[in-house]
């Protein structure tokens, strides 16, 4: 789901340039997933909070996926990064204070770990910059295959 959404963000960004030129466009998706539940970002305070309910006190995964569109040629390199992380048993306070902070509100997972909730954040496998928002390895190995000057 994260990479085919990674596309269509990418593909949508080479609508609105001129096929002829060259550029590299960059599409990437994140989510939380626990169990079968699948979070993005809260679409209110309530919904955050129920995502923070089911995440406190237990371990989740963070997806990306990243879609690198070269033009004019249109190559792509895409890829998902997984991410586990465990979360610390939040109380109903800390969930309710962290709510009041705003900072849930345009993360997925309602979260941010770079951010407070960092301190509930008890162990990750994997790639912090993935939990952040934009796994930068996985971005590097992309610009990469697509022949990135530099890369």
């Amino acid at each position: 789901m994260v990479a085919r959404l990674a596309r269509e963000k990418a593909e949508a960004a080479a609508r609105e340039i001129s096929s002829n030129e060259a550029a590299i466009i960059l599409g990437a998706d994140t989510v939380v997933f626990a169990d079968s539940d699948i979070f993005g970002k809260p679409a209110n305070l309530q919904d955050a909070r129920a995502m923070l309910r089911k995440l406190r006190g237990r371990e989740h995964q963070v997806m990306s996926g990243i879609a690198a569109l070269r033009l004019p040629d249109r190559a792509m390199s895409c890829g998902v990064e997984t991410t586990r992380v465990w979360f610390a048993d939040m109380s109903e306070a800390e969930v309710e204070a962290y709510l009041a902070s705003g900072e849930p509100m345009d993360k997925a997972g309602a979260y941010a770990i770079q951010g407070t909730a960092g301190r509930y954040i008890t162990r990750i496998d994997g790639c912090y910059f993935n939990v952040v928002g934009l796994p930068l390895a996985r971005v590097w190995q992309a610009l990469k295959e697509l022949g990135w000057p530099g890369a």
